[in-house]
């Protein structure tokens, strides 16, 4: 019993306190990979010890205490010719310190955000970093968001941890000067860590993981009130918070977006994202998040008319594709414009997707291009198409949906 309640902890602890931990430790030494090693042994050690002392009063400053001893160890057996035994005092203390703690650890999240968003760092490898070491995501999980085979990630991934100690990238929250040429990695970040949570469509996941990518949105704005594209990114995860309640029934069913009882939205957090949004625009649309905020704005509209507002949800997606050129935003613009155009202009639309071998493995290209066979009554690839979806897909409820469909194609 108390074996199942440690580990229950040690999960928790994982998901609420991972990146807390990892940039407190980094901010020591910038050793990156270290930092990641000690922690993982930290959490090793508590699974074997937990069960049989009792959980700590303070977890995360017991996790700390572990993580650091492995650090001081590694460091003592490397420097002890060079250091010396003041040196070696000195890190001891700071130990003993740690194991003392009962007050809150540090937060340095996001001055760790900003050291991964360095100009030393490779541009692409920015977001997926920070991904890695403040939300703890796995290369795969990472290498499937940015569609890059999970060999490549991390490769690049170890490349880039390395950079930044080679490199000595300060540990700190850049200079306002220095904030903007940054600042696109933190905040895709960020929101990545946002969607990791919203899309396993877990009860405790939008608590836990999108809470904390909120309130590092928040931080965000506070650092940087006039930056548009930061207040349309946090407008883009209320809009989306807002709709937690309804995408599931009773039954515990995922419910997509266009079935959603629109009175299960939370109209608190849909007013702070349109006045985020206003904002955001006050000269003009300028980047991705506040095209992303203003479509999900757009969806919103039908709980005050009662209608689908489709025509201004495809208008949007014409500017966001000319804005990114993504193939995601082909996909999702196809599934918007059916609505308005039927479902054969979509399936069109998605025909230069075919080659892209990126998509072979992402879910949602599978799920969305059977939806539309199906609407086009191609009912056997639509099946084909759903079954591949199914099979990529490892939330229980996505599974559930997808099982229906198909049980509905297989009966016509």
């Amino acid at each position: 019993m108390l074996a199942a309640e440690a580990a229950r902890t040690a999960e928790r602890m994982a998901r609420e306190s991972y990146g807390r931990l990892i940039a407190f430790l980094v901010a020591r030494t910038l050793d990156v990979a270290g930092a990641e090693d000690a922690l993982s042994e930290a959490f090793a050690a508590a699974l074997r010890t937990w069960p049989v002392d009792g959980i700590p009063d303070n977890p995360d400053a017991w996790l700390l205490t572990a993580a650091r001893r492995r650090q001081f160890d590694s460091q003592s057996r490397a420097r002890t010719r060079k250091t010396g035994e003041a040196h070696i005092q000195l890190i001891a203390d700071e130990l003993a310190a740690a194991a003392d703690e009962t007050t809150a650890i540090p937060d340095r999240r996001l001055a760790l955000m900003f050291a991964c968003a360095h100009p030393a760092i490779e541009r692409g490898m920015r977001a997926p970093l920070i991904l890695q070491t403040i939300v703890g995501l796995t290369a795969d999980d990472i290498a499937a968001a940015f569609l890059l085979p999970p060999k490549t990630m991390g490769q690049r991934l170890v490349r880039a941890k390395l950079r930044i100690r080679e490199a000595g990238i300060p540990f700190r929250v850049p200079d306002a000067e220095e904030l903007p040429e940054r600042l696109a990695a933190v905040l895709d970040a960020i929101y990545a860590s946002y969607t990791q949570g919203w899309n396993e469509l877990d009860d405790d996941a939008i608590p836990e993981i999108g809470g904390e990518a909120i309130w590092l949105g928040r931080l965000i704005v506070s650092l940087l009130p006039s930056e548009p594209e930061a207040k349309g990114m946090l407008s883009l995860m209320f809009y989306t918070a807002a709709r937690s309640a309804a995408r599931r029934d009773a039954s515990g069913a995922y419910v997509p977006l266009e079935r959603q009882d629109t009175a299960l939205w939370d109209r608190s957090l849909l007013a702070l994202a349109e006045t985020l949004l206003r904002e955001a625009n006050a000269a003009g649309p300028s980047g991705r998040y506040q095209l992303e905020a203003a479509i999900q704005s757009a969806h919103v509209a039908r709980r005050l008319s009662g209608k689908p507002n489709w025509p201004v949800v495809v208008a949007l997606y014409d500017h966001l594709l000319a804005f990114t050129g993504s193939p995601v935003v082909i996909l999702n613009r196809a599934v918007a414009r059916a609505e308005v155009h039927g479902p054969r202009a979509a399936l069109a639309d998605l025909e230069p997707l075919e080659a892209d071998k990126r998509l072979h493995s992402y879910q949602p290209y599978w799920a969305a291009k059977g939806h539309l066979l199906a609407l086009a009554g191609d009912t056997a690839p639509a099946i084909e198409s759903l079954t591949i979806a199914l099979g990529l897909t490892m939330d229980d409820a996505v599974k559930g949906d997808l099982l229906r469909r198909l049980a509905t194609l297989k009966g016509h």
